[in-house]
């Protein structure tokens, strides 16, 4: 049997003996992708998710739309009690699903959004850098198909790049980008199934209630359903 190493200051030998049992953490394939060519990205879409997590605590049972590879799933685990996370290519869900573990299980599928609506009831939704991606045409499927599986109490919070920050954008990033809005389009959008709309101002990994037009993302906060 392998002797494990001795930290010098013991705080840390739970790290190695970890290590040991259960191996080391792989990343998903987007978050590997980040941690290569641009680790300060990463930083900033763990940052989004952890506003999520925050925001949606102690919700009972919640839906990511659009996981990926559903790495950041983890830090809204954290605050609610059950997660269902879809998205519609089936090479992020295998890829999740791969690297799941008993203690950080969740249920997670493929599932189009904009096909329609998945069957069972949630009382809140999230959905994380998708929105962009979906055509103009398309947009209110895809928000209608998430808002008729939210209970009447039910939350939704969706984070997009702000149409103010493309100009800054990478020329792979822009491929996928075909729908940016800014705070006022995106709060227009989501008053067709909301009450009360909220919008947030975000750069890099900071949230705040800033100026919209200088924001790099946005975030709207949706509750009481139409």
């Amino acid at each position: 049997m392998k002797m494990v190493p001795q930290t010098k200051e013991p705080q840390y030998q739970h790290a190695l003996e970890l290590e040991q049992e259960v191996g080391r953490a792989r990343l998903g394939i987007t978050t590997n992708q980040m941690w290569h060519d641009d680790p300060r990205h990463l930083l900033f879409v763990l940052a989004r998710y952890k506003f999520v997590a925050k925001m949606l605590s102690g919700k009972q049972r919640v839906l990511e739309v659009g996981c990926g590879d559903a790495f950041g799933v983890r830090l809204v685990q954290q605050e609610v009690k059950e997660i269902v996370a879809v998205d519609f290519d089936p090479v992020f869900v295998e890829d999740a699903k791969e690297r799941m573990t008993e203690r950080w299980f969740f249920d997670c599928r493929e599932h189009d959004m904009v096909g329609g609506p998945l069957a069972g009831t949630f009382d809140a939704a999230y959905s994380v850098d998708v929105i962009e991606h979906i055509a103009k045409s398309d947009e209110h499927r895809f928000v209608s198909n998430i808002v008729q599986a939210l209970t009447p109490e039910g939350v939704l919070l969706i984070g997009t790049p702000s149409l103010q920050s493309q100009v800054y954008a990478s020329v792979g990033s822009k491929e996928g980008h075909v729908n940016c809005m800014d705070a006022k389009a995106l709060k227009g959008l989501m008053l067709n199934y909301f009450h009360n709309v909220f919008i947030f101002s975000m750069n890099d990994e900071v949230v705040h209630t800033g100026y919209t037009p200088m924001a790099h993302y946005l975030f709207a906060l949706c509750t009481n359903k139409k």
